[in-house]
């Protein structure tokens, strides 16, 4: 069992009903943490994951792309838990796979408002009580993409770029205060938006191939294997661990 960085409280999944977000769940739950999982669009699936794994784990419905939404999710798992000694910031939106010059300023603003605003707005809301309450774990899961440009895959790559400049300075600005900043480079996982990709056809032909050549493992990871990243960021195991990023990537980018 990995214990709870800070002694207690909940660690709350953003993005806990993708296909990741789930297994990263299910690895904390395993692992002994108290949950509160947060979703949008699919509370049925996020209620079915609470069910599953128990231990009290809470259900919290928002949208992060609203100035307000991230800060009520806070409130309500504030109010249900008591406190928060962990955010995972695991949510995001399905995105088209289009070179930049192509991306439409429908696609660029839903992507930031989403994977960048919103983490902001989370991080905004969560930081004061984790304060309050002597410190917190913060993992943001990036992208393989930051190691090595992947054509095709900046609607993601680009947004959690920022985010890694927004970890390092929540590292840097607070962790005077116990607070402790890391990301998970994600490579591609057999899992979730990966399958959802797949089967759009979103991948051109020779794509499979071509990545396989660039992996020094050469096998697609497991969503699992995030969710050990994550737990161990979130742990006193990792106590001396702030600003950094491990890639779960099978040596992408090498």
């Amino acid at each position: 069992m990995s214990d709870n960085a800070n002694g207690g409280g909940c660690v709350i999944v953003f993005g806990a009903s993708g296909g990741i977000g789930s297994a990263i769940t299910r690895v904390l739950a395993l692992d002994g943490m108290p949950l509160a999982l947060v979703c949008n669009r699919k509370r049925d699936m996020a209620e079915q994951l609470a069910a599953e794994i128990g231990q009290g784990a809470s259900v919290h419905r928002g949208d992060v792309s609203t100035p307000d939404g991230a800060a009520g999710i806070i409130a309500e798992a504030l109010a249900t838990h008591g406190r928060i000694s962990g955010l995972v910031w695991a949510a995001g939106p399905l995105v088209q796979q289009h070179f930049m010059g192509q991306v439409s300023d429908e696609e660029w603003q839903r992507s930031l408002d989403i994977e960048t605003s919103g983490f902001f707005r989370a991080l905004r809301a969560v930081l004061p009580a984790m304060k309050r309450n002597g410190g917190g774990a913060i993992v943001h899961l990036g992208s393989a993409g930051h190691l090595r440009w992947p054509d095709r895959d900046g609607l993601s790559v680009v947004p959690k770029a920022a985010n890694e400049a927004l970890v390092k300075g929540i590292a840097r600005e607070e962790g005077r205060h116990g607070i402790r900043a890391n990301s998970v480079l994600v490579g591609v996982i057999d899992a979730g938006m990966f399958h959802e990709l797949m089967e759009q056809g979103q991948f051109p032909d020779g794509w499979v191939e071509e990545t396989l050549k660039a992996l020094a493992i050469k096998r697609w990871g497991q969503a699992e294997e995030v969710g050990h990243a994550v737990s161990w960021l979130l742990s006193d195991k990792s106590a001396y661990v702030t600003g950094q990023q491990i890639a779960v990537a099978g040596g992408y980018g090498i």
